[in-house]
């Protein structure tokens, strides 16, 4: 095992190289302040300042997006002035898709693939609200531990108010839109619903849906699959000028021939996915919510109302020591292979949330204890009585109402004063002092 070799990583020391890509290098690391393990993605590329490494768009992402259970978490980032060299230090997970499906025979359970799913359409559902579109995705760029998946490899992202047109050659092929096939630049978030649904099929099928070996190939994958789209939606798509659009009519096989035991419920999400049209293609936030996770979504408002009730007890037994609820919170919402691909590696690998994102909901909730609070008297001082001249008694000789207590001092002048039935009663009757004792009454 030896150390990274610039000084900036001297907390640090390698234990394996894990990936490397075109601009960068994955290693596993362990930390020689907690003895945790880590992954450093070093960037090939050449760093003028700390300044410009913090305004990197792939740290200013990750910076953005975090915490999410979803989405990987930068833990640390290190630049050596010296040598210009920046390393992210994320979480080290346990593999990524590719890894795990790469020369598997039996295919995943439904509920593998189920959760696996859901955990990635959260994932890209809370990127596009946070204005931020991946364009990268694909199987080696999301990440497994346990039964969690985090995305990862923020490098290619844009945000969704940039105009277009956007960089042509950027999601790798099989993986492709067609609106990047056959535009020059001219896509949005949409395009990252299409690979979900690339990587949806893969990870049912543990084979690749559009294996293209070049653009026009690619483009062929799509339409024998599919069918060639109709004349409306290539009308609407802004032309390309590498590629013309003299597609000869063409029904596709459909997708539920590739994967005859596929559950309705799954092969309906996985049409929407791969909509030939992005107009028509679902977003992430209406993928979460269809039938296909139905189970899931039940699962998590059980899990969520329990945390929730839960979180309320704690901040109930903790009311002597904090006196309010501050700290009740509410559960968040939460390669190898080249063929067509970019050189496989194992992205950023991400860290484990240390903070849960506040909720829109809380408030600064007034303290209800779990008992009456003890009375705080203060003891009387030398006993001492009171004039009561000036504060009248009355009988209670009412019928059914009480009279109307008033002072002799604010005795408003009235028209006949006499005519007050309960007159006489304030005649003969004064309030006797108060005995105060020390300690009580």
């Amino acid at each position: 095992m030896r150390r990274i070799r610039h000084k900036g990583m001297n907390c640090y020391k390698t234990i394996k190289k894990i990936g490397e890509g075109t601009f960068s290098e994955v290693l596993k690391t362990q930390s020689l302040k907690d003895g945790k393990f880590y992954a450093c993605k070093t960037m090939k590329q050449r760093i003028n300042s700390l300044e410009h490494a913090n305004n990197l768009r792939e740290v200013q992402a990750m910076k953005r997006l975090s915490p999410h259970a979803n989405i990987i978490q930068l833990h640390e980032l290190i630049f050596d002035k010296e040598t210009g060299t920046v390393s992210l230090i994320c979480e080290l997970m346990e593999m990524n898709i590719y890894e795990f499906i790469q020369g598997r025979q039996t295919p995943l359970s439904d509920n593998t693939v189920k959760n696996y799913m859901y955990q990635l359409c959260r994932s890209l559902e809370h990127m596009h609200s946070c204005g931020i579109f991946h364009r990268d995705v694909k199987p080696e760029n999301i990440l497994i531990k346990q039964n969690g998946l985090k995305l990862g490899d923020f490098g290619s992202c844009r945000s969704v108010h940039s105009k277009p047109p956007h960089t042509e050659y950027i999601s790798t092929r099989w993986y492709r839109a067609p609106e990047c096939l056959l535009t020059d630049g001219y896509y949005g978030l949409k395009m990252d619903m299409w690979s979900a649904g690339c990587v949806f099929f893969e990870i049912m099928s543990l084979s690749p849906l559009f294996p293209g070996t070049n653009e026009l190939d690619q483009v062929a994958k799509i339409h024998d699959v599919l069918g060639t789209p109709d004349l409306t939606i290539l009308q609407k798509l802004k032309h390309s000028r590498a590629m013309l659009y003299n597609f000869p009519p063409k029904k596709g096989s459909g997708i539920s021939r590739l994967v005859p035991h596929c559950p309705g419920p799954a092969l309906s999400l996985l049409y929407q996915m791969l909509a030939y049209d992005p107009d028509e293609r679902i977003t992430a936030e209406t993928a979460m919510r269809h039938t296909y996770f139905r189970e899931i979504r039940q699962t998590e408002k059980k899990a969520e109302t329990f945390h929730r009730a839960s979180g309320t007890m704690n901040g109930l037994e903790s009311v002597e020591t904090h006196n309010s609820f501050d700290h009740i919170w509410r559960p968040a919402r939460p390669g190898k292979q080249l063929r067509g691909r970019h050189t496989r590696q194992t992205p950023l690998i991400c860290h484990n949330m240390k903070h849960v994102a506040e909720p829109a909901t809380r408030r600064n909730v007034p303290p209800r204890p779990t008992e009456l609070p003890k009375l705080n008297l203060l003891l009387p001082g030398p006993q001492m009585s009171f004039p009561v001249s000036a504060t009248p008694s009355f009988t209670a000789t009412h019928r059914g109402t009480l009279p109307a207590i008033t002072s002799k001092k604010c005795q408003p002048r009235l028209a006949e004063p006499w005519d007050d039935p309960h007159r006489a009663a304030f005649k003969s009757f004064y309030l006797p002092p108060l005995d105060r004792k020390r300690g009580g009454y």
